[in-house]
């Protein structure tokens, strides 16, 4: 019998910003605990039923619970500047625990993962299991047309980055795009292959990969800050619910002291983000991340914002990581380019591109604390709760009107 080849093969194969927040849940609230919940946001578009692959996810999450950091990738951690070193110690004995993950299936094929234990635990399960399911679940359609559809379009992108490249005016702040795609990517290989690529082709505009693995293996800078899920928990931890975001930036403050400076805006809203986004923080923040809704309104608010608190917005950085594509990226840097510095993270449409129906799956945090948590996204498909009640009292604090 063939020997199991395990997809994650290094808990560093994952984003940054899960360490960054853990570091974050480890110091200051190491009690916490969390519960997570997946969902497939278009399962009616699957080739097949995402049931199918629950044999093979449940093994893959058995070898994922047996991987351990290596010395030379404890060590990769220690040279961020960002990262301490007790963190680092902490991870040296850290192992994933396969208690805290439960799957099951329902009558109609869809996949159901719970992951529910502590959040230094839980949180750490997410972008692996993503990065699972997608790559089980295309397996099953790779073919090697597929392959070669992937790479014209992926010579396509290179050919085209290198004419924005060639365009763009020097005294204009750069144009920078990184790989943010690591929970929907085609395969660990493909995205490396995804990156070699288009860095190659233009080592001025691709600045980074979220995924540390791949960064620390082709020296590459290592992106991210924050998600959804460290703002959400502020939600149940000893705070009014009124003050979640402003302690959640606070603490962000306490650890990293000016380092690792984006502030994510739309756990409630951009409008409700920028009622807590005083002169003190504006200060404190390099910039923002836009994550959902329509980016031009959002830039535009935050620009208005700046200047109502006279900072030159030109010193602050605008990070987009919203659904994006090299086209859509350009025309947001050529009406920004002016007011704010920019980047790019783009996912899905780079590391799987290739002809195929992508997923769109999420594993997200919905309890804290034996609380309810939730996002009020700014896009109504992306608000995620398990608490209706919940949802309307969160609606009613940040004043914000429940969708048409």
């Amino acid at each position: 019998m063939a020997q199991h080849t395990a997809i994650i093969q290094s808990l560093l194969d994952t984003d940054l910003y899960k360490f960054t927040m853990l570091q974050v849940i480890l110091h200051q609230f190491p009690q916490a605990h969390g519960v997570y919940e997946f969902r497939c946001r278009n399962n009616d578009q699957t080739v097949y039923p995402l049931a199918e692959i629950q044999t093979e996810l449940e093994q893959e999450l058995d070898s994922l619970c047996q991987l351990q950091f290596t010395q030379s990738e404890l060590d990769y951690l220690r040279s961020l500047r960002f990262i301490k070193s007790d963190f680092v110690d902490y991870l040296e004995l850290f192992q994933l625990k396969r208690r805290f993950v439960k799957v099951g299936t329902d009558s109609e094929g869809r996949l159901n993962i719970r992951v529910e234990g502590p959040m230094i635990q839980a949180m750490f399960f997410e972008i692996y299991i993503l990065a699972i399911v997608n790559e089980l679940y295309f397996r099953r359609l790779e073919t090697p047309e597929v392959l070669a559809e992937g790479e014209r379009r992926l010579q396509a992108k290179a050919a085209l980055l290198q004419e924005l490249a060639a365009s763009q005016n020097p005294a204009d702040p750069p144009f920078l795009i990184s790989d943010f795609g690591t929970r929907r990517r085609y395969t660990l290989a493909w995205q490396e292959h995804v990156i070699k690529t288009l860095y190659a082709a233009v080592p001025e505009v691709m600045r980074g990969t979220s995924n540390v693995y791949l960064a620390k293996k082709l020296g590459i800078t290592p992106i991210g800050t924050m998600a959804h899920e460290f703002l959400q928990a502020f939600q149940a931890l000893d705070v009014r619910l009124r003050d979640f975001q402003k302690a959640a930036l606070e603490s962000w403050v306490r650890e990293y002291r000016g380092d690792l400076g984006i502030a994510l805006t739309d756990v409630v809203g951009m409008d409700a983000f920028l009622r807590d986004f005083d002169l003190y923080f504006a200060k404190l923040f390099d910039g923002l991340r836009h994550d959902s809704g329509d980016p031009y309104a959002w830039g535009d608010k935050a620009y208005a914002h700046y200047k109502k608190l006279k900072i030159d917005s030109r010193t602050k950085m605008l990070t987009f990581s919203d659904g994006l594509d090299i086209e859509k990226s350009w025309a947001l840097h050529q009406y920004f380019k002016n007011r704010f510095k920019t980047s790019f993270g783009i996912g899905t449409n780079l590391t799987n591109d290739l002809g195929h129906t992508t997923l769109n799956i999420v594993l997200k945090l919905v309890e804290c604390n034996g609380q309810s948590v939730a996002k009020l996204s700014d896009s109504p498909g992306k608000t995620m709760t398990d608490n209706d009640t919940f949802l309307a009292y969160l609606r009613q604090v940040f004043q914000v009107p429940a969708p048409e």
